[in-house]
C-alpha cells in the first residue's frame, strides 16, 4: 500500500471562501469600526476546509488583524465553532504560540472573531527539517503548559477525548457491525478488521482520566511558520481534555508521508512521556477509521476538497499503522 506522499490538494490552497467585498456592507462597516480604520486590503486565507470568511485585513492606519466570520442563518455550526474558539483563545496562557484574540461581534446576521494576525505560511510538504523542528518544539511548549490547564480553561467544560472516542471515533466497530460501509482497503488489510476494532477501542481507555488539554485537531494546515522560523498553532475550536500524544500522532501523519522516521519523532517527543507502548497504534487505528469513513460523508457546507483530504489522511494513517504492525 503506497498512498501518495503529498496531499492531493496543497494545504495552503484547500479552502473555498468568500471575498471581503462579498460580505454584507453593514458587516464590513462594523469590522472596520472595531479595527479603528478602513480596510484597505484583504488577504483571504487559502488553508482550511470550511466556507467561512477568513482573511488577514490591512487597515489604512497600518494596522493588521485576522478575522473569521460566518452567517448565523446559513452556517450556524461555524458561528458556534468561532464562538467556542474565541472563548478558548481568551483563556489560553498568553505566552503560548497561538493567536491572541481581540474581539468578537454579532451584526447583520453574522458573527465575527478577530485575532492578532500571524505573518507566516503553512509548513511546506514534504517537511523542511527546520520547519518540522520548530513545529515539534512549539507543540512541546503547548503540551507542557496545558498538562495542568489554568482554572479558567477548565471552567469552560470542554469535552473529553475519551468520551468523543467512545461516541464518535470507534469507526471500525461501526464498520464491523455493518452500520458504516466498509472503506476501500488494500488486499493485505481485508482481513484485519478485528485488529483495527481492538486497537481503536484502546484510545478511549487510554484517554480516560487524563486532565490535560490538547488542541484536538493538530494538522499541518493548522500550523503557521513565521518569518523568524517559529511555529504558531491556530484553529483551536476542538480543544478537549486528552493526552498530548494524540495531537502529536495526527501532526506526524505528514511526517510519515514525507518519508521521515515518524516512529522516532513520536517516541522522542516530550508529549509521549508515560504513554502506553501501543498509544500510537491505537491513535492511528482511530484516525484511519475516522478519516476513511468521513471521506464518504463530507457535509455540503465544507470545502469541496475535504473528502480528498480525509481519504488521503486515512490512507496515510492506515499505511503507517500497517507498517508498524507488519501487515504489509
Amino acid at each position: 500500500m503506497s498512498p501518495s506522499p503529498l496531499p492531493p490538494v496543497p494545504y495552503h490552497a484547500s479552502a473555498l471562501r468568500p471575498s471581503w467585498q462579498a460580505l454584507p456592507v453593514p458587516l464590513r462597516a462594523a469590522v472596520a469600526d472595531r479595527l479603528g480604520a478602513p480596510v484597505v486590503a484583504a488577504h483571504v486565507a487559502g488553508a482550511g476546509f470550511t466556507r467561512g470568511f477568513a482573511a488577514v485585513l490591512d487597515t489604512a492606519d497600518g494596522g493588521r488583524a485576522f478575522v473569521k466570520a460566518a452567517p448565523a442563518a446559513e452556517q450556524p455550526h461555524l458561528v458556534d465553532w468561532y464562538a467556542r474558539e474565541a472563548a478558548i483563545l481568551d483563556r489560553l496562557p498568553a505566552d503560548l504560540p497561538a493567536p491572541r484574540p481581540r474581539w468578537t461581534l454579532s451584526t447583520a446576521g453574522w458573527f465575527a472573531l478577530c485575532t492578532d494576525a500571524v505573518d507566516g505560511h503553512t509548513p511546506r510538504l514534504p517537511w523542511v527539517p527546520a520547519e518540522l523542528d520548530a513545529t515539534l518544539a512549539g507543540y512541546a511548549r503547548i503540551a507542557a503548559a496545558l498538562t495542568d490547564p489554568p482554572p479558567e480553561m477548565i471552567a469552560l467544560g470542554l469535552p473529553h477525548l475519551a468520551d468523543l472516542a467512545r461516541s464518535d471515533i470507534l469507526w471500525w466497530e461501526e464498520v464491523a457491525a455493518g452500520r458504516e460501509p466498509t472503506p476501500p482497503l488494500p488486499a493485505p488489510l481485508l482481513n484485519r478488521l478485528p485488529e483495527l476494532v481492538e486497537l481503536e477501542s484502546l484510545l478511549p481507555r487510554y484517554a480516560a482520566g487524563v486532565t490535560g488539554l490538547i488542541h484536538g485537531d493538530l494538522r499541518v494546515d493548522n500550523v503557521l511558520v513565521d518569518r523568524d522560523g517559529n511555529a504558531w498553532f491556530c484553529d483551536w475550536t476542538w480543544a478537549c481534555s486528552g493526552p498530548a500524544w494524540f495531537d502529536l500522532a495526527g501532526l506526524l501523519l505528514t511526517a510519515h508521508a514525507s518519508g521521515l522516521d515518524a516512529d522516532r519523532l513520536f517516541a522522542a517527543h516530550p508529549a509521549t512521556a508515560g504513554a502506553p507502548p501501543d498509544a500510537l497504534d491505537a491513535t492511528l487505528a482511530a484516525l484511519a477509521g475516522y478519516y476513511l469513513t468521513g471521506a464518504a460523508a463530507a457535509p455540503p457546507t465544507a470545502s469541496p476538497h475535504l473528502p480528498a483530504h480525509q481519504l488521503w489522511s486515512g490512507e496515510q494513517s492506515l499505511n503507517w499503522l500497517a507498517r508498524r504492525q507488519g501487515w504489509q
